[in-house]
């Protein structure tokens, strides 16, 4: 891994509602990521805040019934992040990898599965999905973002039937929260700057505006090695977001536009000749749109008494060509829900719904360098309606129970049912346990999720009639807080099993030259088992250790085998310094990733991964 020095500055400008004071925050560090002074921003609207001081440290467990937890502004902080797929480098549960070097291809993975299992979701809206998947985590900056939920197992039904192994949210900065202004700059080693504005403004006491902007530029090619390939692709990238928030008292209202433009030049450097022959370049060129609105008009506000409705979409165009290899990609989505929730007498919530998703995939394509200048097309359109009902039950927070059901059609795949259910128990303060069990679906996309695999020399072969992906997913866990010393100390324990019923695999282990998509049905599955701890020796300093076993097996024609390149083990270590109240902070992070098995061509001439 090449290593990178940071250089980071962030300025700040705060003003205060009440008498409309203002307040000057500034803080800048050199060879210290990410060292700032931070704002506290609301996740929720309040009414009236006067003085109040919030301190969070770390990623902290939400309540309900769910296995959730929340990454927080602070936490944000740690890692030198400049996006979505670099804000996960403290977080155990978590992994960030990447699929393809040459394009900068990332995915999650969230209980040792593929990030097409966690279900993207951008402040409770689907999204990223599709075509934005290989490259998607690249598209939200990280100064945009106000938190991150990870909710583990079997999701809520009401985004989808899409969440399988868990659900990521998104929060980004909001509108309504005091005024303020932001700009930061960053340079690094590699030659790549990035500056990122946002701030918003209240127009009354109702209505208030807020903008965000994001510009990176790579402005050198690496070859560390010398091998006349790029080491990873230059990145252009300008990004703006633009929203508004009607706070009524019974109404409340928000709206966004987003726009992204990139280009990812990858492949053989230009200072590079080899016998004057052209040379191999990867140039993928996405524009993006996104837009949604949010409505909600609260008849009850002491039961939670709301109907909702939520409407978005956005149109992904993207250009992808790989020597001679084409991939080009247009997808349009529209997706709506309509919601209605309430409490009753404080134990039990109802929560009901009907949600709909529209996608129009056009491809223009050609997948074999051999073929003819020519190029395929193929046109794919799917149409989900459904509905659903969740019921929870909460006794004073120590038995929280949720159950819920919900049923859509599929123009493709026809009737799906999704079962799923939480239960936590919290005997006493310090003890609490939780299990969850649900089941899932997913379309398959290949040509859009598995676009990266062109940059490779391998044939790619997709076999007809692929089937809708499904899997069952059972989680159980318990937490533990004890007090030695007047210290707190945390234990954390879980266990989740994953069992497909038909799965979309890519076979790299038969033909070292090809690699073939296909759906398979011989009941794959996923044990991940995952121990934590967390300890604060005194107030200023947070230590925090992890380990995850991950046992995957799938059957690729020769019996059921461990899915290739991918860790048994993780370790983490991580240690956490804030003195001054936070003004300073210094982190250090060390994870160690254990092996994996290589695809069968590669492990019998080479032996496994390490």
């Amino acid at each position: 891994m090449t290593e990178r020095r940071e250089y980071f500055l962030r300025l700040s400008v705060f003003f205060s509602e009440p008498n409309m004071k203002h307040r000057f925050l500034a803080a800048t560090a050199l060879c210290l990521p990410f060292v700032a002074l931070e704002a506290a921003e609301p996740d929720s609207l309040v009414t009236e805040l006067r003085e109040v001081t919030v301190r969070t440290r770390g990623v902290r467990k939400l309540k309900g019934a769910t296995n959730s937890e929340l990454i927080t502004a602070k936490e944000l902080t740690r890692a030198a992040c400049c996006n979505l797929g670099e804000s996960f480098a403290t977080n155990p549960s978590v992994d960030v990898n990447y699929s393809d070097a040459a394009t900068g291809a990332r995915q999650i993975r969230l209980l040792g599965l593929s990030g097409a299992y966690v279900q993207m979701l951008t402040e409770n809206i689907p999204n990223f999905r599709g075509a934005a998947m290989p490259y998607g985590l690249g598209y939200i900056a990280g100064p945009w973002m106000q938190s991150i939920s990870v909710s583990k197992g079997a999701s809520s039904v009401k985004n989808g039937y899409e969440s399988l192994t868990g659900q990521i949210n998104i929060e980004m900065k909001k509108p309504q929260a005091d005024p303020s202004f932001a700009a930061n700059l960053y340079y690094d080693s590699m030659n790549k700057l990035e500056a990122n504005l946002d701030g918003n403004l209240h127009l009354g006491e109702k209505w208030s505006g807020g903008i965000l902007f994001h510009a990176e530029n790579s402005f050198t090619e690496h070859d560390g090695n010398e091998d006349g390939f790029m080491d990873q692709p230059r990145v252009r990238q300008v990004a703006a977001m633009n929203r508004w928030a009607y706070l009524g008292e019974n109404y409340v209202f928000q709206a966004a536009v987003k726009f992204l433009d990139e280009e990812r030049v990858s492949g053989q450097s230009k200072h590079h000749t080899h016998g004057g022959m052209p040379l191999y370049i990867i140039d993928i060129d996405t524009h993006r749109w996104e837009a949604f609105t949010k409505n909600a008009y609260i008849f009850d506000h002491v039961n939670d008494g709301n109907i909702a409705l939520i409407v978005s979409g956005s149109y992904h165009d993207q250009d992808a060509s790989y020597g001679h290899r084409i991939d080009n990609i247009a997808q349009t989505e529209l997706y709506g829900s309509l919601m209605f929730e309430r409490k009753w007498l404080d134990r039990h919530s109802l929560s009901v719904g009907l949600n709909g998703t529209y996608d129009d995939y056009h491809y223009h394509y050609r997948l074999r360098p051999d073929q003819s200048l020519a190029l395929s097309s193929l046109l794919n359109k799917e149409g989900i309606g459904g509905a659903y009902g969740q019921y929870t039950f909460n006794l004073d927070e120590r038995l929280v129970a949720m159950a819920g059901l919900r049923y859509d059609y599929n123009s493709d795949y026809g009737s799906l049912f999704t079962p799923r259910m939480h239960l936590r128990w919290n005997p006493t303060g310090s003890i609490s346990a939780h299990a969850s069990a649900g089941r899932g679906y997913r379309s398959p996309q290949p040509l859009a999720e598995y676009s990266y695999l062109l940059a490779s020399s391998r044939t790619i072969t997709i076999a007809p009639n692929l089937h809708i992906e499904d899997a069952w997913n059972f989680g159980v866990g318990g937490n533990i807080s004890l007090r030695p010393f007047s210290r707190k100390l945390d234990f954390t324990a879980e266990y989740y099993y994953t069992r497909f019923g038909h799965q979309l695999m890519v076979d790299l282990d038969t033909d070292p030259h090809a690699a073939t998509i296909f759906t398979s049905a011989n009941r794959s599955f996923s044990h991940a088992f995952q121990l934590e701890a967390t300890f604060e020796p005194f107030d200023e300093l947070t230590l925090a250790a992890a380990w995850r076993l991950t046992d995957i097996k799938q059957d690729y024609g020769f019996g059921l085998t461990e899915k290739p390149l991918t860790s048994k083990h993780k370790g983490l270590i991580s240690a956490s310094y804030a003195p001054m109240m936070g003004v300073w902070q210094f982190d250090l992070t060390c994870s160690i990733t254990g092996s994996g098995r290589m695809p069968r061509p590669y492990e019998l001439s080479d032996g496994a991964l390490s």
